[in-house]
């Protein structure tokens, strides 16, 4: 079954020909792909025409039949959502700055497998990566000075 554009209302054929023709080259690229459906060409007709790939003009046509003219425009994604809370966060960059002696531990500086340990022991975070807890602490300000996780204030 042959995939089209649904038919456009004449205030949005005025607008997708505006976008045509307009500086942003990815935004003329999907307007041309709806112009070019309204006029019934095929998606694989279309896909020679603009370069895409026809899963990308089928994408695009299935997003403005959805959306209308705001599916032409791209979407921003919120990116990868954050492991760990602001508390966790706070617990580790804490636990990272603290003397392991103080806690009774058995050794005098902490390394990274340590620290992971201890907080998947202590109920922290269910699990965590060594490289994890190192992004982290640098992401927070610390540095790794004399075998101890410090902030720049306290360096010499």
């Amino acid at each position: 079954m042959a995939l089209y554009v649904r038919t456009l209302k004449p205030e949005e054929s005025g607008r997708i020909e505006e976008i045509s023709h307009g500086l942003d080259p990815e935004l003329a690229r999907r307007a041309r792909i709806v112009q070019l459906s309204a006029q019934r060409v095929g998606v694989h007709e279309i896909s020679r025409m603009v370069g895409l790939h026809p899963i990308n003009v089928r994408k695009w046509i299935h997003r403005f039949n959805r959306l209308g003219i705001d599916g032409l425009f791209p979407r921003r994604s919120p990116g990868r959502p954050r492991l760990f809370s602001e508390e966790q966060r706070n617990a580790i960059v804490g636990l990272a700055t603290t003397d392991p002696q103080e806690l009774g531990l058995g050794f005098d500086a902490w390394s990274l497998q340590r620290l992971r340990i201890y907080l998947v022991k202590q109920g922290v975070t269910p699990d965590i990566s060594a490289e994890t807890i190192r992004q982290e602490l640098l992401r927070s300000g610390l540095i790794f000075e004399d075998r101890r996780w410090v902030t720049p204030e306290t360096t010499r």
